[in-house]
């Protein structure tokens, strides 16, 4: 997301159509899954292709966010927004104290072992079943639970987060 797309923060992704008039599935990535709801105007796009929509209706679906979309009427058009990133205007966002951070904004984060072992930065963060994992690159690649108890300080002044991870021997 370079350019206008980099004021935008990644609320989820648009997931398979849900029937035939143009609802979609999304997979939010917000703590709980609804809170991406309460944006009624979205951002949809990959690349340098993007646009906005508004939320008409929502539901669930086998525990599944849905919403209908204006303008997206029929399952090929849902079809098309398929893989799509949903993001909002940063500055729609609440204002995060001290102790809370979006993920979006680890990223280039050096980290460190609370040894003081550097591994890497952040490069992104993937989501599992389970649960989330921060991906860090430095000598060696490490996929680190995104969890209290492995996050032990977060730093977003000095660009720094340390974890409670102990790296395999190489």
């Amino acid at each position: 997301m370079g350019g206008e797309s980099s004021a935008l923060m990644q609320l989820g992704f648009v997931g398979a159509p849900f029937g035939v008039r143009g609802w979609v599935k999304l997979r939010s990535h917000t703590d709980p899954p609804e809170r991406l709801l309460d944006h009624q105007n979205l951002r949809i796009g990959q690349g340098s292709v993007w646009q906005n929509y508004r939320i008409e209706a929502t539901g669930r679906s086998g525990g599944a966010l849905t919403v209908k979309f204006a303008g997206i009427e029929d399952r090929d058009q849902a079809q098309a927004l398929r893989g799509a990133q949903v993001c909002v205007l940063r500055s729609e966002l609440p204002q995060r104290d001290d102790k809370d951070f979006y993920r979006a904004d680890l990223i280039g984060c050096e980290v460190v072992t609370v040894e003081g072992l550097g591994l890497g930065t952040v490069l992104h963060f993937i989501e599992t079943p389970a649960q989330v994992l921060m991906v860090v690159r430095g000598a060696q690649e490490y996929w680190i639970p995104a969890v209290p108890r492995h996050l032990r300080r977060v730093d977003l002044q000095a660009r720094r987060v340390v974890v409670d991870w102990n790296p395999a021997p190489a």
